[in-house]
């Protein structure tokens, strides 16, 4: 069976993940998150003193700590995905405020971007995946045979962050997640280094007003699009 590569591009907190993750599940393939391992790097620096919210990344050390720093991802038995540092499970500690806080000034790093696009890429040899970020259609898989760009407003990816982190306990409000989103859009679109960008032959999606099952049913009918585009079969 021919499968294809499919790159989910997007602002934070858009539902990307999600959904890549709900289509790679649907219809067989691989699903990788790509910020979940920018998150790790940056994980992997709060806890070695290579960053921190008063003094920001020491960029110099954690370049140096890029070969010490090994991840990847395991399988629950109900389907879900965990990241892992150095064999560690570091999902839930990897979502909270203060690696939010952080990821971008790593990410735009280009070090840290270029060992980790190296990874993805790895990942995506055999083809039959989904991978979602900020730079996939563009660096990472520019060939892509399907490419998707989710966007949302910062008020209702806000709205949704703070629903998402409250849920798993967290004490957060309302006005530092919409400052964090805002300061992460303006990171993530004008870093020298992969800028978040909607490449030429993507496909646009706001999902400010749709639900999770529609979001789902217009990727399953883009992906059944592209499959037939590249003569492959379902």
């Amino acid at each position: 069976m021919n499968k294809i590569v499919i790159a989910v591009d997007g602002y934070s907190s858009s539902g990307k993940s999600t959904m890549a993750r709900e289509l790679a599940h649907k219809i067989g393939y691989v699903y990788v998150d790509s910020g979940a391992m920018y998150r790790a790097v940056t994980l992997y620096a709060l806890r070695h003193g290579l960053a921190s919210a008063e003094s920001g990344v020491y960029v110099e050390g954690l370049i140096r700590a890029l070969p010490l720093i090994h991840i990847s991802f395991s399988v629950e038995a109900d389907g879900s995905q965990h990241t892992m540092l150095n064999g560690e499970d570091v999902e839930r500690e990897i979502r909270g405020m203060e690696v939010s806080g952080l990821v971008s000034p790593v990410a735009v790093i280009p070090e840290v971007r270029h060992a980790l696009v190296a990874m993805q890429q790895a990942y995506g040899h055999d083809k039959g995946i989904v991978m979602d970020g900020r730079d996939i259609g563009t660096t990472v898989f520019p060939d892509a045979e399907m490419k998707v760009f989710v966007e949302a407003s910062p008020e209702v990816r806000a709205e949704r962050r703070v629903l998402e982190l409250r849920a798993k306990g967290a004490d957060v409000d309302y006005d530092s997640v919409i400052a964090n989103i805002r300061e992460r859009d303006r990171i993530d679109t004008t870093r020298a280094e992969s800028p978040l960008r909607m490449a030429e032959d993507a496909v646009l999606l706001n999902n400010d007003n749709m639900t999770r099952e529609e979001q789902m049913e217009w990727m399953l009918n883009l992906y059944k699009e592209r499959i037939a585009d590249n003569g492959c079969v379902k």
